[in-house]
Parts: C-alpha cells; sequence; structure tokens
C-alpha cells in the first residue's frame, strides 16, 4: 500500500462518539484501502470551515448531535457545494434512516456502532470514489 491518504470528516457534538468511530475504522478501513486522515468537529461552523479548507473522500455526520444535527448539516452542505463526497449519517434507531436519505447520506450506521459495520462501509465508499 502507497503513503496514499484520504481525508474524512467526522461531525459530531460528542467526543465519545467520535472517538468509537474513529477506533472503529483506525488508519485504515481496510488493508486495500488509502489511509485515512481523521478530521473532527463538533459543531457545524467546524464543518464549514473543514469544508472551505479540506477535500474529503467521506463526510460521517452524527444525526443525533444536538443544537445543529448531521441531517440538518447535510442538507446545509448540499444546498451550499455543487458536488459532496459520500454521506454517513450515525442514527441511535433503524426509523431515521428515511430522514437520513432525505438528507442525502448514501449509508447509515445504527448505534450501538459494530466495528465490523463501520470499516465495511467506510471501505466501500473508498473504493467506488
Amino acid at each position: 500500500m502507497s503513503d496514499a491518504h484520504v481525508d474524512v470528516l467526522l461531525f459530531s457534538d460528542d467526543a465519545d462518539t467520535r472517538r468509537a468511530i474513529m477506533d472503529a475504522i483506525g488508519e485504515r478501513a481496510s488493508k486495500d484501502s488509502p489511509k485515512i486522515e481523521w478530521h473532527e468537529a463538533a459543531t457545524a461552523y467546524g464543518v464549514e470551515a473543514l469544508m472551505s479548507t479540506h477535500d474529503f473522500a467521506v463526510l460521517i455526520l452524527d444525526g443525533e448531535a444536538t443544537k445543529e444535527g448531521g441531517f440538518s448539516i447535510a442538507r446545509e452542505l448540499a444546498n451550499t457545494y455543487e458536488e459532496l463526497p459520500p454521506i454517513i449519517a450515525l442514527t441511535a434507531r433503524s426509523q431515521d434512516t428515511w430522514l437520513a436519505t432525505w438528507a442525502g447520506a448514501v449509508e447509515t450506521i445504527e448505534a450501538p456502532y459494530d466495528p465490523l459495520e463501520v470499516q465495511e462501509k467506510i471501505a466501500q465508499l473508498l473504493r467506488s470514489a
């Protein structure tokens, strides 16, 4: 594997959620995927600031974040940018899948986060990018 890397944005207002996702994936989602450089945001403003300075391969947005959740951030990004990387929405319930889809997510991951599911979904999106 080369030294190639991809930038991944992880938004959640909960540091434990961010840590759980990063720990589940590690430096690579799979042995055939590039190294991941993580960029964390705890607020909508943080997401906006990072989006303006990086070219992300994948966005992981927490739909359960308070104040402004990942679903509304996804919609705002869609209204701001002509092209967006694939979005994975973190949800608390399977019933939120429709909302995640409406917001523009191509995948959802339901809490509690299964490390294998998290790795597989990220790896699949990175392969198709």
